[in-house]
């Protein structure tokens, strides 16, 4: 067997992303439970088949092995024109429909309809991505108007959540994206955000010192962030975004 059959078996029957440390792990322990047989069965006085060569190869498997295979997988996928790649998310590899298929998968949910996210909650977004993890009050310093609103929805669709409190007076609440918000977003980290490393460094408006407006490089990040190219306009639309393939 190749090591790259054994990954796209391994993806197709996981309902879950496996990083690729999960999936080397799975590989060697196979290998290591056909060990553990064999000389069970030696001990009871049978006389096992030796393993064969491509399964003792696999006991030294890397996620580094993995990774490559995962390559090797989606050129196949491309050169065959199939519906389908392997992408990386937060939690690990897993397989979906491509995107420009999303337009027949949609049909399968016709309930769903597409929900556009409003100006003031892609801003909102937008400041807790890039500044995460950020007090309500740090935010409508950014933005210069109350963001209760606008954080309960973003709560609501589950692209934020709590990730704690602030060490700050009266232990305020610090938000953070979710798994959902990459998920969406078709990113890996917040590193893929665009101009992650310089926007994350720009000097924001201490809470007192509410702005009436965003800065030009947020606003700049915000047009990167919500455009077609970049993101959807709804979390998880078939049409907008890979669709997780079923086995």
């Amino acid at each position: 067997m190749q090591l790259s059959a054994i990954v796209e078996a391994l993806l197709v029957a996981s309902q879950n992303p496996l990083a690729a440390e999960e999936i080397a792990r799975l590989v060697r322990a196979r290998v290591a439970e056909a060990d553990d047989i064999r000389v069970r069965e030696t001990e009871d006085g049978k006389t096992p088949p030796v393993l064969p060569e491509w399964l003792t190869a696999l006991a030294a498997t890397s996620s580094e092995q993995i990774t490559e295979s995962i390559a090797q997988l989606n050129r196949s996928y491309h050169e065959s024109q199939r519906a389908f790649t392997i992408l990386e998310r937060p939690q690990g590899w897993k397989l979906y429909t491509r995107v420009e298929y999303g337009d027949f998968v949609r049909q399968l949910f016709p309930g769903r309809k597409p929900e556009r996210m409003s100006g003031p909650a892609m801003e909102t977004l937008a400041i807790i991505a890039y500044r995460q993890p950020i007090t309500k009050a740090a935010i409508e310093a950014v933005r210069g108007v109350s963001c209760d609103g606008m954080i309960q929805k973003l709560l609501d669709r589950d692209l934020i959540r709590i990730g704690g409190r602030a060490m700050l007076p009266g232990r305020p609440l610090l938000y953070e994206t979710t798994d959902l918000f990459f998920e969406h977003f078709g990113i890996r980290s917040i590193d893929d955000l665009p101009n992650a490393t310089e926007l994350r460094k720009v000097k924001l408006p201490e809470p007192e010192e509410a702005a009436p407006a965003m800065a030009p490089e947020q606003q700049l990040a915000l047009s990167a962030i919500g455009s077609p190219a970049a993101a959807a306009d709804t979390p998880v639309d078939a049409s907008q975004t890979p669709t997780p393939a079923t086995p």
